[in-house]
């Protein structure tokens, strides 16, 4: 029995697909806003601060592993549904919240750790979600392009493992944009469109992240929100990135002269 902790986006769903292909038991801990998966009878609407009932829950079906998939937003403490446990560990999230998001999760993981119970990677019943190394399409990067990525990979790599940054736009060889809280789509749609068709979107996860969780993901809206931007490519890291939808992201790539570059 696996333990399906699943937030927003539509990676959750893709997952979900390929676990019940494989027939593989499981129950799920839903921390959507929308409470995206109420119709599904093995999902439990519970609140991030609610470690007792989450632990009982995968006591109770003898659950040893939990996969994370979707965005967990940090939660507003002020309105937080806590149990005993979640007032015991509050004080460590609230210190975990102000590094950012991926802390927030990271201290969750350690208190599986705790009960015995281990965290997979979000990508092991769909390894389809990754890439190899290489071009996947007509476009390719020229050396200036080539310059930029260099440029832009060294700065993500200085980051530390719980900043919120896993991306950013290159232009004119200087970094142009960086990602917030809010995220790579909002970065996006912030940039007034170039005709000339300049920039590199740069989504790389960080050196000392933890790969299980939270790992980049970007798919067909990353794609026409980087043509509105005027952006001329796509920088991804091998095996370590997600990348949804991948053949139609690729053939409107194609159509629209974007190189997907896997590093």
């Amino acid at each position: 029995m696996i333990c399906l902790i699943f937030g927003d986006t539509d990676l959750p769903n893709k997952i979900l697909r390929n676990i019940v292909k494989q027939k593989v038991k499981y129950f799920i801990i839903d921390l959507s806003k929308k409470n995206i998966f109420q119709s599904n009878k093995n999902s439990n609407r519970i609140s991030i601060g609610q470690f007792g009932k989450m632990i009982k829950l995968m006591k109770l079906y003898k659950c040893k592993k939990v996969l994370f998939a979707g965005k967990i937003n940090k939660p507003k403490f002020s309105s937080l549904r806590m149990d005993i446990k979640g007032f015991y560990y509050l004080s460590k999230i609230i210190k975990a919240s102000r590094l950012g998001d991926a802390a927030i999760i990271k201290i969750i993981i350690n208190i599986l750790k705790k009960e015995k119970i281990n965290v997979i990677s979000s990508i092991t019943f769909n390894p389809e979600l990754s890439l190899k190394k290489g071009n996947y399409t007509k476009t390719r990067p020229n050396k200036t392009d080539l310059f930029e990525i260099k440029k832009g990979k060294f700065y993500l790599n200085k980051l530390n493992a719980h900043n919120h940054v896993q991306g950013l736009v290159m232009r004119d060889k200087k970094i142009f944009k960086t990602e917030t809280t809010t995220g790579t789509k909002k970065m996006l749609q912030a940039i007034k469109p170039d005709k000339k068709k300049e920039g590199i979107l740069i989504k790389l996860p960080k050196l000392k992240q933890d790969l299980r969780i939270d790992l980049p993901t970007i798919g067909f809206d990353t794609l026409k929100d980087c043509k509105k931007a005027g952006l001329k490519g796509i920088v991804l890291k091998h095996n370590k990135n997600i990348f949804l939808d991948k053949a139609k992201c690729i053939k409107f790539a194609n159509k629209n002269k974007i190189f997907i570059n896997i590093i």
